[in-house]
């Protein structure tokens, strides 16, 4: 499966039409979105559309710039999926996520974050591929040194080495975008705002 995977869109219009665009050009069969979609909820409008109009299936979590309310008004109004604390199957791979951040206006607590994933991770057949869709980065990863602002998440980190997802798909600290590492076995990559192609 081909998917384009981003975050941190912040309310551009102009980024999600652009990312759209890629999303076809790329040929991708899935677009993730992972988290600060809006700006402090200035906006909504025409954020998910573009991806919608070209005809792409949606997968999102919110971030710290938006509630959970939004994201799940976001997902029923253009028929895209708020994978907050739930996981979807494509073919032989399960995605799951969790929203929020430790930070910031919409705060998730390490405890929250860690109880979404685990409650997604445990109805996950045995023998899938695991892609684990968070806003917040890792605690004590490479993308850390990036920002004395924003520590990283120790429910994200605990998820990882619980559960053992193949990839995880991450934003939040902007100076990391494109970064990728190696937690354990897993791949970490924050997408950024410019998208990461990911072929799993």
């Amino acid at each position: 499966m081909k998917i384009l995977a981003a975050g941190d869109i912040h309310g551009d219009v102009r980024l999600a039409e652009r990312l759209a665009d890629r999303a076809v050009k790329e040929k991708v069969e899935l677009v993730i979105l992972c988290g600060d979609i809006t700006h402090f909820e200035k906006s909504t409008e025409n954020l998910i559309g573009p991806f919608v109009k070209k005809n792409k299936k949606v997968l999102l979590i919110p971030g710290n710039h938006e509630s959970f309310a939004t994201a799940d008004f976001l997902a029923e109004l253009y028929g895209a999926k708020n994978i907050d604390g739930y996981y979807v199957q494509y073919k032989n791979i399960a995605i799951f996520g969790a929203g929020g951040a430790n930070v910031g206006p919409n705060i998730s607590t390490e405890e929250q974050i860690f109880k979404k994933l685990q409650e997604s991770a445990k109805k996950i057949k045995p023998g899938l591929k695991r892609i684990m869709v968070t806003h917040v980065h890792p605690h004590k990863s490479r993308m850390s040194k990036f920002t004395r602002f924003f520590p990283g998440s120790t429910g994200v980190t605990k998820a990882i080495k619980k559960f053992k997802p193949d990839i995880l798909l991450c934003s939040h600290v902007h100076e990391a975008e494109g970064l990728e590492e190696k937690i354990e076995n897993t791949r970490v990559i924050n997408v950024g705002r410019e998208g990461k192609i990911i072929n799993v």
